[in-house]
């Protein structure tokens, strides 16, 4: 029996070469195409056992050639897609066209040649796809001890089916880290809902959420429409204190009924909601029900400030502008070291999404192939709003003089609030005498009497 024969498809000579060196010494046949005209020649002359294929090529693109394929009825092989980060989108829909699994540019010789493997082992079952592609684009990034710990933590949770809090500041991606493990999950062939609560207006809250009956015309609510699959609450405390007795009644009675309606509806889909850090704060100011938090939070998790992983930067920048550039075609450019060592120390107070918009900030600008660092000091933000919290601060972006000020600024307004606005308790927290510490309160313009009592 011959050796399996694999064609190349790859606008990139150095990429088809080394593919088909690697393939080759390992007995595979091969043939290597440039674009698409000539993948498709190579097909109308032979079969192939197994394609690779490059999703970003200059005349058709991957995913184009694909519906190609898959529309004319001739998938009659597995077909890799190859690429740098993709994005979500091009998964589903080359999921979708058949693609058997996704391998990541630059290429991980082993992890293509299992995947080859496995590919061909397949014997045309594509059935893998929605289990290999989707993970691994989903993935959140970071090499860090901290993401590696909360990958894993998401990977058991994915195993069972109970509810999910995820808590963090905004734009630390809980929704992504939701998206992921969806799709790691036993209903990833099931829909991802998605409700941001800001926009369930009060007006109809019941038929948002339950859904309506007017004689045999139904008009399902999210939680119908996310049976089977996940429904993502974006931003739980943005629900009214009325969606949110409604939901906790309908995951406290596993049913529901539809405005108008008599018979229950069973409720079954996996809830996952995002809320802020500050969860206990928001039970006690009343903008969050204790009971729906106690019912959602059956598994719980925190997700970390980008500053608390900071060493994942550099590689969150390559991410993103690999993403951008395939995704809307922005110009490629690479970050200098100078950089990103400067956004390493950046304090990102609006975490992963300012980063993202960063980078594409910089790659609309394109100015260079090298994004240098006097480009990036005049993107950030130089000085920080004087009630952020000291670890939002950017203080690098500052004169030395105007950074002490700053961070003393900072330091003495937050142990004041700890202290209840008691100076005298100031004094002996930091460590300064009572007479100079309230000249210091006034040159740095510490309004003491706002925060608390003067009491001792």
């Amino acid at each position: 029996m011959s050796n399996p024969h694999v064609l190349v498809v790859d606008d990139e000579a150095d990429i088809r070469a080394l593919i088909q060196d690697i393939l080759g010494d390992e007995g595979y046949g091969v043939t290597v195409a440039a674009d698409a005209g000539e993948a498709r020649s190579a097909r109308a002359e032979r079969k192939f056992d197994l394609v690779l294929l490059d999703i970003w090529m200059p005349d058709t693109d991957g995913i184009t050639l694909l519906r190609e394929w898959s529309d004319a009825g001739d998938m009659n092989c597995p077909v890799v897609i190859m690429s740098g980060h993709g994005t979500v989108d091009t998964a589903v829909e080359a999921t979708r066209l058949g693609a058997f699994d996704f391998v990541e540019k630059p290429l991980s010789l082993a992890k293509l040649l299992r995947t080859v493997e496995a590919a061909l082992e397949s014997a045309g079952r594509q059935s893998r796809a929605a289990i290999n592609l989707l993970p691994s684009l989903l993935a959140p990034v970071g090499r860090s001890e901290v993401m590696q710990a909360l990958r894993d933590r998401v990977q058991q949770y994915a195993r069972h089916d109970g509810s999910v809090l995820f808590s963090g500041e905004p734009g630390t991606g809980r929704g992504a880290f939701a998206r992921y493990m969806h799709a790691l999950s036993r209903r990833t062939g099931e829909p991802l809902t998605s409700l941001t609560a800001a926009s369930v207006a009060e007006s109809n809250v019941e038929e948002q959420l339950l859904g309506r009956e007017d004689g045999d015309e139904i008009i399902a609510g999210v939680l119908e429409r996310a049976s089977g699959g996940t429904l993502v609450i974006d931003e739980l405390s943005d629900l009214s204190s009325n969606a949110q007795k409604i939901l906790l009644g309908a995951i406290e009675d596993g049913r529901f009924t539809r405005v108008g309606g008599s018979v229950p509806v069973k409720l079954n889909a996996r809830i996952v909601a995002t809320v802020g850090a500050d969860v206990d704060v928001l039970i006690e100011e009343g903008r969050l029900r204790r009971d729906l938090v106690g019912q959602l939070s059956m598994l719980s998790l925190k997700v970390p400030p980008l500053r608390e992983y900071s060493e994942d930067v550099p590689e969150l920048l390559t991410y993103y502008v690999d993403k951008l550039v395939d995704a809307e075609g922005l110009t490629f450019r690479r970050f200098s070291v100078a950089a990103q060592n400067r956004l390493r120390n950046y304090p990102w107070p609006d975490n992963v999404r300012e980063l993202k918009h960063l980078v594409r900030r910089l790659l609309l600008t394109a100015s260079g192939e090298d994004i240098a660092l006097d480009e990036v000091e005049a993107e950030i933000s130089a000085v920080a709003a004087v009630n952020e919290p000291l670890v939002k601060q950017d203080l690098l972006a500052l004169p030395l003089r105007e950074a002490r000020e700053q961070f003393e600024r900072s330091y003495l307004q937050q142990q004041l609030v700890l202290c209840d606005g008691k100076v005298g308790q100031l004094a002996k927290r930091v460590g300064m005498e009572r007479t100079h510490l309230y000249r210091k309160l006034r040159s740095l313009g510490v309004n003491f009497k706002s925060v608390g009592s003067d009491d001792s």
